[in-house]
């Protein structure tokens, strides 16, 4: 698994009218080839009677599933620019979807490429893009007398609380990246003066906008 990657927030759009056509670009994280085709034959059907709808994608730790299509426009102006707007901002698990009415106006091959290429940078600006962190969930169990003291001490600290299970005694879960496993187990160690139970947990991935 990545220890990081970037990737879109969500579901997004947005609408640019360039020489009277407009570009709505759908932005969504995909995670399987499957589901970025879903999205795009969704697009399709909600845009039935629009000139083009021109699509792009990544998929996979290493982007291994890359497509794009032009959907009747020249070859090499629609689709492909889509796909190197999402390659040059490092994204992974994206889907792209930029819908086209024809306002009247021919733009050109260079026209095209740059339109389509706008509608995606535009629509990812909208939409928000995420860094997502894989890290450990580290569960320390302590006695009720130390709660008040290892809460403050977290919230202040560089570390999340994911959650914290009141029964016979607390259990703090705590997100932690990787990296700082161990410091932050000398760190609770320290801080409960060797009373605590400690264990890993599983992995997951936090996400935070960029």
């Amino acid at each position: 698994m990545l220890q990081s990657y970037l990737t879109v927030k969500g579901y997004g759009a947005h609408e640019l009218i360039i020489q009277k056509s407009r570009f709505i670009a759908y932005v969504q994280r995909a995670e399987t080839e499957e589901a970025a085709l879903e999205f795009i034959a969704g697009i399709k059907k909600k845009h039935h009677d629009a000139n083009h709808n021109c699509s792009a994608y990544l998929i996979g730790e290493n982007n291994l599933v890359q497509k794009a299509n032009d959907d009747g426009e020249p070859s090499g102006t629609a689709g492909v620019p889509m796909l190197e707007v999402l390659k040059k901002k490092n994204l992974k698990d994206t889907v792209v979807v930029v819908t086209r009415y024809f306002g009247g106006i021919k733009l050109g091959a260079g026209g095209l490429i740059r339109a389509y290429g706008s509608s995606v940078s535009e629509g990812l600006a909208h939409t928000g893009i995420v860094e997502r962190r894989l890290t450990r969930i580290m569960k320390t169990k302590v006695d009720y007398t130390w709660l008040g003291k290892l809460e403050n001490e977290l919230r202040s600290s560089q570390y999340e609380i994911k959650e914290i299970h009141y029964s016979d005694s607390v259990e703090i879960e705590v997100f932690v990246k990787e990296d700082a496993i161990e410091n932050f187990i000398d760190w609770m160690t320290e801080m409960t003066n060797g009373q605590s139970e400690i264990h890993r947990g599983g992995t997951l991935y936090q996400e935070s906008l960029i």
